[in-house]
């Protein structure tokens, strides 16, 4: 086989560094909170309420896969990056739990754009096999940026206050954006893809998922079976990742009475955990794909129930008496969730057209958001009474609810016709 050069790769790159910036944001109010909330005078169940506003924004993802399949990924993502960037640093100006509430709304908003952006990007620049992978490598900027910023904000709040730590990372943003502006060709535009590359990604495309022309239908997309088969599982599934974000620092800090610079030494594990878990879902399903036989939806659907497995260790993390292993067993969910989640994540692009795939991400995208916003109202109003025990129980049932849900609706797309229609809806 002639030797393929990986511009691909580099592209998926430079988008997964903008899911770094992405993440490292919207991470900054979880490790700062212990000092805010003492600070500006804020209960847990306020915090919850300004948790519960960005992830109630943020459930207008497909507003924003919308607005990236209409306008292109290029400027598109380029025009949230920068929202979201001031919108951060803006946050050093809050005074109260209602400020605070109000710009993590229009955080979430903008921030809502991660996923739909690499979805989008995963789909044009790699063919179905590597897609996987892709996927995998591309979510590994929510982990990285999850890891970075209990080192980096503890770093700032120490070295200055807490409000410095949200204009050093609203600034990284912008950095980000110039880097893209200057770096991101689609793969139709990119001066230095080769034809031998380009040929190679349109090989591997799904005839059946080309773009027909047309703006994206939402109605058309709700009513398909395979859009229920990845909302169903992502709204059982994201509470996990909501909980290591949002809650772990605070858990740390009253539960295992670690001080902000245990925390900074420890709250990041999960998240190099998780890093290990979106590359290992990616290289399951191919290797499922190559050894078993198995057909690409399939593959995926045996990593996701993989992953839910070990999502069941999890519901230890309130029994254990050593904080140390209450770290490790939280960086297992952190390894199993980016296992399952970026493979459902990533059969958006496997199910539905090219046109569509962002805007049916963003869409998935709410359920999962929603499944989060509700969780962590509940740990708000309800960990002062039953403690974190329940919740980390149920994080670990809820996976295989989905395993089983994905098993059940989904079903493969692989031809235009009669039966191809069917098997969709």
């Amino acid at each position: 086989m002639p030797k393929i050069k990986a511009l691909r790769w580099w592209m998926i790159g430079l988008i997964m560094l903008g899911s770094v910036i992405n993440y490292l944001t919207r991470s900054t109010l979880a490790v700062a909170a212990p000092t805010l909330l003492q600070e500006l005078h804020i209960s847990a169940k306020e915090y919850s309420w300004i948790v519960g506003t960005f992830q109630g924004a943020i459930m207008a993802q497909p507003v924003c896969g919308y607005v990236l399949d209409v306008l292109g990924l290029k400027v598109g993502f380029a025009i949230f990056a920068i929202t979201w960037s001031l919108i951060n640093m803006a946050h050093s100006l809050a005074g109260s739990w209602q400020a605070l509430a109000w710009l993590r709304g229009a955080l979430g908003f903008a921030e809502g754009s991660a996923n739909p952006a690499g979805m989008k990007a995963t789909a044009e620049w790699f063919p179905a096999k590597e897609r996987g992978l892709a996927g995998g490598v591309y979510n590994i900027g929510a982990s990285v940026g999850s890891m970075l910023a209990p080192p980096l904000v503890a770093w700032a709040i120490l070295a200055y206050n807490w409000r410095a730590a949200f204009l050093i990372t609203g600034a990284l943003g912008l950095v980000w954006v110039a880097l893209w502006m200057f770096l991101y060709q689609s793969p139709e535009r990119h001066p230095a893809l080769s034809s031998e590359e380009k040929a190679y990604i349109a090989a591997g495309q799904e005839k059946h998922l080309q773009s027909d022309g047309s703006r994206p239908s939402l109605g058309k997309i709700l009513v398909q079976r395979n859009f229920w088969g990845i909302a169903l599982p992502r709204f059982l599934a994201d509470p996990t990742w909501g909980t290591l974000s949002f809650w772990l620092p605070l858990y740390l800090s009253s539960v295992r009475h670690m001080d902000l610079k245990h925390i900074a030494m420890f709250a990041w594990m999960p998240f190099l955990a998780a890093d290990f878990g979106c590359v290992f879902g990616g290289l399951v399903s191919m290797r499922l794909q190559k050894l078993a036989g198995l057909s690409l939806i399939n593959a995926r659907r045996c990593a996701f129930t993989l992953g839910a497995v070990l999502m069941l260790g999890v519901g230890f993390v309130g029994f254990v008496e050593s904080p140390y292993a209450a770290i490790a067993l939280l960086s297992l969910a952190g390894f199993a969730h980016q296992t399952l989640s970026v493979t459902v994540i990533t059969m958006a692009s496997d199910l539905f057209r090219r046109n569509e795939v962002a805007t049916a991400a963003g869409m998935a995208g709410t359920f999962g958001n929603a499944g989060l916003l509700i969780f962590s109202l509940l740990i708000g109003g309800l960990v002062a009474t039953v403690g974190y025990t329940p919740f980390f129980i149920c994080l670990g049932l809820l996976d295989l609810l989905g395993a089983a849900v994905l098993w059940t609706l989904v079903r493969e797309r692989r031809a235009e016709g009669p039966q191809a229609v069917k098997g969709a809806m």
